[in-house]
């Protein structure tokens, strides 16, 4: 019941400042706004039971099955099932993510068919994957996490002198849909998993930067899409 009671004063805190700026604006923008309130009401009131029901399904059991699946995975002792698994994990948790179907959608829409939304999810999730491979890997190896995010990073700035310009901003919303509601409690609580188990007296510094490593990946994959396509 706590639970319930803490998820609903986070949907009114993150919800309701948004909803009462937009009926505030149609109030003073258009001439009959009653109509459009209403319907926009109802969505609020739609989005917001939605929500509640899907973080109460990650606090009941996403957050701790993440934990789980990351804890146990390590004690098969083998490094290539552990990269193996953290691959698909990441892959899937990202075909699973609502954001990337939206920026799919959009992308497919406004480029009139030329990127397709599979081909724009089957890249991003590729990203993720291959970075979330990457994470595990850094934290059986020891390797620092700043030495990951930099080289990351200078690959993408390589990479954006030589994709088609419109692929740049596409390519860094494709980085920023990936820490959605879907993705970024599932790898949180895989990473925590993962480091109570290899961490050892790391495991703190450890259990963070996952997310940010999984952000870095998609952004690569677009701007590689942008090469080909170029």
């Amino acid at each position: 019941m706590d639970e319930i009671k803490d998820i609903a004063k986070e949907m009114i805190q993150a919800i309701l400042p948004i909803a009462v700026i937009v009926v505030v604006l149609q109030l003073i923008l258009f001439e009959n706004p009653w109509p459009m309130v209403v319907q926009f009401l109802v969505g609020v009131v739609l989005v917001t039971l939605g929500l509640g029901l899907f973080l109460l399904g990650v606090k009941i059991g996403l957050l701790p099955l993440g934990e789980a699946i990351g804890s146990e995975i390590p004690k098969s002792g083998s490094v290539p099932i552990l990269i193996f698994a953290f691959l698909a994990i990441g892959i899937a948790v990202t075909v699973a993510e609502p954001d990337v179907r939206v920026l799919a959608h959009q992308i497919d829409v406004v480029s009139d068919g030329e990127i397709t939304k599979r081909i724009l999810v089957t890249f991003v999730a590729i990203g993720v994957g291959v970075f979330m491979a990457i994470a595990a890997l850094r934290v059986v190896l020891g390797v620092p996490m700043s030495y990951i995010i930099i080289g990351g990073y200078l690959t993408i700035f390589g990479l954006s002198a030589l994709v088609p310009p419109h692929f740049v901003p596409i390519s860094f919303d494709s980085g920023g849909v990936t820490t959605g509601p879907m993705t970024v409690p599932f790898i949180l609580a895989l990473g925590v998993g993962l480091t109570s188990v290899l961490g050892g007296k790391r495991s703190l510094s450890d259990s963070f930067g996952f997310v940010a490593l999984a952000s870095i990946g998609p952004v690569i994959a677009v701007m590689l899409l942008g090469v080909i396509y170029g």
